[in-house]
């Protein structure tokens, strides 16, 4: 019955890829296209959305609606996707383009106009369909580096108009800009021992050897256990015009020739991203920066690209039977790469033992718990995690220790610190920090009388932190009293040593004037508009306000000509 299951899943996700249209769009860019990142890609609390397409290392490329639509939502952000455009199509589908450096036309002056009428260089819109249409290969962008970009690159996404589920866009024809003839690389298997079970005389994880077989496939070390174990990979998959270490696309776990997990990355909703942590052998990824992925779930956990029996992947090793488990991977054009784990009962006593557990308290995942000492408490609400665990907790020298960042946490907790020691006017300049070494990690910060709340999604050490110290700005190019006729712009380094900058503003002659932000450089930078800018005498000032309230003010006077 269960492969009957997975077999109708194969079938109905085969089908599935037929649904979607395969020459209905175009490319994004008109260079050769070259993946930096993958749909499905592991990232840090999210799998990538979409691709990151490579703009050879430099920004300004053209971007290109790929179908007709409208634009429907336009997002200017200093991080995630920088400038980011999203247009929908009359085929049901939106694509989205991230991390731009500028948006052209029509769409530019929307936004432009957008900027001044919110004074604002953060701005979220939503276009009416007769706003701004855009036809198949028209140009609206520039593809740059804003947001949380780590270079030059466009993301492009595909999403579900109606539910906004992402969607791989290989299904779309994009496969045919792309060829892959290599098998994904596997560079480590694990065994994980559950419950009380000994694998190869140990109770932690184990890292198996594996050794290459003459027909490409791999053959594991022997698995001798005397209970439930599950497996986990280290996989990657390359392609054959690039050198990046993209994501694989269909991980399928059998027993005895029986699917027992799989999981493939064709589409998901956002609501699942942070699902990663549970996908991933997350305290070790936070110990050695590996993402093994799982190939069980000890606690299910509602992840729709996994499909799996009614041991959720787990493999029971039981008395006078031998097992043959074996691991199938492979990328989106059917490159495929297998590992054999033979697998038998065996009762003899540990060498390696369990961690010693020191922790004197215990969450259940399903459960609302609440540990408090002196003045500080943490809550978590039932489904703050997605297993069982044993906590370590304390109060002590002015900070709470709630654990440490090696079990994932899924939605928010709750800290609380009590504090009347500091004066009712400090009082509004403190903020719970999370404390890591000589870091102090700024975290929005609720206030009643001298009751101080936050929450979090970080397991570590919190203490309440004051910040009275302003931000700084400083110009990069003085032009104090100077005439500047044939500059372009002004640029401002600004940053805040503690609690981070909340705002911050610009004023041309009294008027507000837009500064672009870039969050890698803390630069902020005004473009001189004709139409703002006077000519002869001029008075600029800039402001900034970090999150509990300090403010800096910097102000210059200059003269400008207007005649080139």
């Amino acid at each position: 019955m269960r492969f009957y299951l997975f077999f109708l899943f194969v079938c109905n996700f085969n089908f599935g890829q037929n649904q979607y249209s395969k020459d209905y769009f175009r490319a994004p860019l008109d260079i050769p296209m070259q993946l930096s990142g993958n749909f499905g890609e592991l990232r840090p609390n999210h799998f990538h959305a979409g691709f990151d397409l490579k703009t050879n290392q430099r920004e300004g490329l053209n971007v290109y609606a790929v179908a007709d639509g409208y634009v429907s939502r336009i997002k200017i952000s200093t991080f995630g996707n920088g400038k980011c455009i999203y247009i929908t199509h009359p085929n049901g589908y939106t694509t989205v383009y991230g991390h731009l450096q500028t948006a052209v036309g029509p769409i530019q002056e929307y936004i432009h106009k957008t900027h001044y009428s919110e004074k604002s260089f953060e701005i979220e819109m939503f276009p009416k369909p007769e706003d701004l249409p855009v036809t198949k290969g028209q140009i609206i962008a520039l593809s740059g580096n804003t947001g949380s970009s780590e270079g030059p690159h466009l993301h492009f996404e595909f999403r579900d108009t109606k539910t906004e589920f992402v969607i791989n866009p290989m299904f779309f024809g994009f496969d045919q800009y792309l060829k892959d003839t290599k098998k994904p690389t596997i560079s480590g298997l694990f065994v994980y021992p559950m419950d009380n079970t000994t694998v190869n005389q140990s109770k932690q994880p184990l890292l198996l050897n594996l050794s290459l077989q003459k027909d490409g496939t791999y053959l594991a070390g022997k698995v001798k256990a005397n209970g439930k174990i599950g497996f986990g990979i280290n996989a990657v998959d390359f392609d054959d015009v690039s050198n990046n270490r993209n994501g694989v696309f269909n991980v399928t776990g059998f027993l005895n020739g029986d699917p027992k997990y799989n999981y493939q990355f064709n589409t998901y909703s956002f609501d699942e991203m942070r699902f990663i942590n549970a996908f991933i052998d997350y305290p070790r990824y936070k110990k050695t920066g590996q993402r093994i992925q799982k190939l069980f779930m000890k606690t299910p956990f509602a992840l729709s690209i996994i499909k799996t029996d009614s041991l959720n992947g787990i493999i029971p090793v039981e008395p006078n039977l031998a097992s043959s488990y074996r691991i199938e991977v492979s990328d989106y054009f059917g490159n495929l790469n297998s590992i054999t784990v033979p697998v038998e009962y065996d009762s003899e006593a540990p060498i390696i033992n369990a961690e010693p557990l020191t922790s004197k308290y215990f969450v259940r995942y399903n459960k609302d718990s609440n540990f408090e000492k002196e003045n500080m408490s943490v809550f978590f609400p039932a489904g703050t995690f997605y297993e069982d665990f044993n906590l370590n907790f304390d109060v002590k020298n002015d900070r709470i220790y709630i654990h440490e960042d090696v079990v994932p946490v899924h939605s928010n907790f709750t800290v609380t610190i009590k504090d009347s020691t500091y004066s009712e006017t400090l009082r509004d300049k403190l903020f719970i920090a999370r404390l890591s070494g000589n870091s102090k990690s700024y975290n929005a910060t609720t206030r009643k009388n001298d009751v101080f709340t936050i929450k979090s999604k970080t397991l570590g050490q919190y203490g309440l932190v004051l910040d009275t110290i302003a931000p700084v700005i400083k110009i990069t190019k003085v032009i104090q009293d100077k005439w500047i006729k044939g500059v372009k712009n002004v640029q401002f380094t600004i940053g805040d040593a503690l609690s981070g900058i909340k705002t911050y503003n610009g004023y041309l002659n009294g008027n507000w004037v837009l500064f672009e932000y870039d969050n890698k450089t803390r630069k902020i930078t005004h473009t001189f508009d004709d139409a703002i800018v006077a000519e002869g005498a001029n008075d600029l000032k800039i402001e900034v306000v970090d999150n509990v309230g300090n403010s800096a003010i910097f102000e210059t006077h200059f003269f400008r000509s207007q005649q080139k």
